[in-house]
């Protein structure tokens, strides 16, 4: 068991790509919701596939339990979980010593793009980089979960 301790924020512009150090395609699905328990499959690049379950409301942190889970598994948990899907391309910057992952959607969700930061304890204060715009830890409706199976938050729709 790991606890998740990040930080959400909406970007603001492209300048993050400058610093861009890793990138990898994601594809998931979200197999069971239920308060604030999620399970979730990723499949990697097409090459490696993970499940992971948290539990706690998307706030500043969460346990997480995250498990290896054969390929084939994995595509066919994503198939028959379609309806609750997100594509996205995970990017990693570092600034200022923080680790940050930016995550351009796809699909439905083209044109979102949320970057969190990674954090070891709740009491780190890391300096914003000027791509970063409102923060939306705490904000449910901005949880990878809500966003599968809602689209995107009413404020933002045209």
């Amino acid at each position: 068991m790991a606890l998740e301790i990040e930080r959400k924020f909406l970007v603001e512009n492209g300048d993050w790509r400058e610093a861009t150090e890793t990138s990898r395609r994601i594809v998931q699905a979200y197999l069971a919701l239920d308060g604030d328990v999620s399970v979730r499959i990723r499949i990697s690049d097409d090459r490696a596939a993970r499940i992971a379950v948290k539990i706690g409301q998307s706030g500043l942190n969460r346990e997480e339990f995250e498990y290896p889970v054969p390929l084939e598994d994995a595509r066919r948990m994503i198939a028959a979980n379609a309806r609750r899907l997100i594509e996205k391309t995970r990017y990693t910057v570092t600034f200022e010593g923080f680790l940050w992952e930016v995550d351009a959607y796809e699909g439905a969700l083209s044109g979102l793009v949320i970057a969190e930061v990674e954090l070891e304890s709740e009491d780190d204060d890391p300096r914003l980089p000027a791509w970063v715009g409102r923060e939306v830890t705490g904000d449910n409706d901005w949880s990878n979960a809500r966003l599968a199976i809602a689209g995107l938050p009413e404020e933002t729709r045209v």
